[in-house]
């Protein structure tokens, strides 16, 4: 009897988890038998393969994507700089205390308004990303900086170690568990904020114009096929940063 494979179970549990909410969605669509309310699976896939013959979708598709990603890289540096000074400047950490607990206590809602009055809706969606990125990478590294072994970082400047080796060889190493945390965590919330502050604003050609539109005129099947691609895209982007972070620690370690 051939042992069993933990991975493939996973999978199959994975797998089954979707087919069961699948089955509920389809069963709630039936119960219910309201199309403008609940849109059955296999017509919202209809309207997502229909949306993805058009010319329209890929232009907002890269709309968004371009700004959910240059908002989510200024955030992250920024919150890696941010973390940096901070663990080095006790001074910078307090002072950098309240700005951080007020930008993760107010509600996105809110910031995306006040932008508006300073930003046009073109703009707005890389400044609230940029906004919900930063606190949560900088919160992160400065807990991992501040939880890093003091015997390695003490041999490290008893052997005059240059500073770079220190950083690549030293301190990267141990930050990696909470850098990982940190971009989970930032990843989806980027897109779910980035798409929130397109539906607010409506910058026309983006994504959440066209969710926007789609809710205008009762169209739900749209509606829901573009919550869909919003899902598909954040899923996708989640795991190319992810992928590129474990491959560059991996090219890390080989060094």
């Amino acid at each position: 009897m051939k042992p069993n494979n933990p991975l493939k179970k996973e999978k199959i549990w994975r797998v089954a988890a979707v087919l069961f909410w699948l089955a509920a969605w389809q069963g709630g669509a039936m119960l219910l038998n309201d199309s403008l309310l609940l849109v059955p699976p296999a017509r919202v896939l209809q309207r997502f393969f229909a949306l993805v013959r058009e010319k329209s979708f890929y232009s907002a598709v890269l709309f968004s994507l371009a700004r959910n990603a240059g908002g989510f890289a200024l955030g992250l540096a920024a919150g890696v700089l941010l973390a940096a000074l901070a663990a080095r400047a006790r001074p910078v950490e307090y002072l950098l205390r309240p700005l951080m607990v007020a930008v993760k206590s107010i509600p996105v809602a809110s910031f995306i308004i006040l932008a508006l009055v300073w930003l046009s809706g073109r703009r707005v969606s890389v400044f609230i990303v940029f906004l919900m990125v930063a606190p949560i990478v900088y919160g992160n590294l400065l807990a991992g900086i501040k939880s890093e072994s003091v015997q390695l970082r003490e041999m490290g400047e008893m052997y005059r170690v240059p500073w770079p080796d220190r950083v690549l060889y030293i301190e990267l190493p141990q930050l990696k568990p909470h850098l990982m945390s940190a971009l989970s965590l930032s990843l989806g919330l980027s897109w779910k904020s980035g798409v929130a502050a397109e539906i607010i604003g409506v910058p026309r050609g983006s994504m959440g114009y066209a969710l926007y539109q789609a809710k205008l005129y009762l169209d739900t099947p749209s509606l829901y096929a573009w919550t869909l691609t919003v899902v598909l895209l954040s899923v996708l982007f989640e795991r190319f940063v992810l992928w590129t972070v474990k491959r560059a620690y991996a090219r890390l370690e080989r060094l």
